[in-house]
């Protein structure tokens, strides 16, 4: 009798049948609409900041701790002198990303914005932003304040295909393939 196509010999299953990982569950990419993005960007305090500038071979990527300004629509962050503040100041634009994930879920999001960069130098703005409470987490005095507006604005969750909410809609389901 052939056992030719059958994963068990003799009652036990064979190597390749028992080494074959579980099915992962399917999911969906859904875009979130801008108000939560800004949700997310308020509830969550470290991100990256991508910078390009023409004169440098490469552009600079820096994790750092922010405050999201919501009468702004800005992400602020204190810097002290040395490349990152210089890359913000001579591109005068700047993209911020933020990201949450459930590897054992294999669910997740992001928010990027793009938009320009400034330094805050207006006395009555660095009063009220000082309020807002930001820390710098890195060691060293960082008495410059940068804003980064929020002009452009996307995110995307992947989520278990059943799961979407109404602030989301999808872009693109991503079926579960086997090999």
């Amino acid at each position: 009798m052939s056992t030719t196509g059958n994963p068990h010999r003799n009652g036990t299953l064979t190597a390749a049948a028992q080494s074959e990982p579980p099915t992962p569950p399917a999911t969906e990419m859904l875009k979130l609409a801008r108000p939560e993005c800004l949700r997310l960007l308020a509830a969550n305090s470290i991100g990256r900041i991508a910078i390009s500038v023409t004169e440098w071979d490469h552009p600079v990527i820096r994790p750092v701790n922010y405050i999201f300004d919501e009468s702004s629509q800005s992400v602020l962050l204190r810097s002290a002198l040395g490349s990152k503040l210089h890359a913000l100041l001579r591109s005068a634009r700047a993209a911020f990303e933020i990201d949450g994930v459930d590897h054992a879920g294999r669910v997740g999001w992001s928010v990027i914005i793009l938009g320009a960069s400034e330094e805050i130098t207006d006395a009555a703005e660095l009063r009220r932003i000082e309020n807002l409470g930001l820390e710098p987490f890195a060691p060293g005095h960082k008495s410059h304040w940068i804003r980064i507006r929020a002009n452009v604005v996307s995110g995307r969750r992947i989520v278990a295909a059943a799961t979407r909410s109404h602030a989301e809609e999808p872009v693109i389901r991503v079926p579960t393939v086997r090999a």
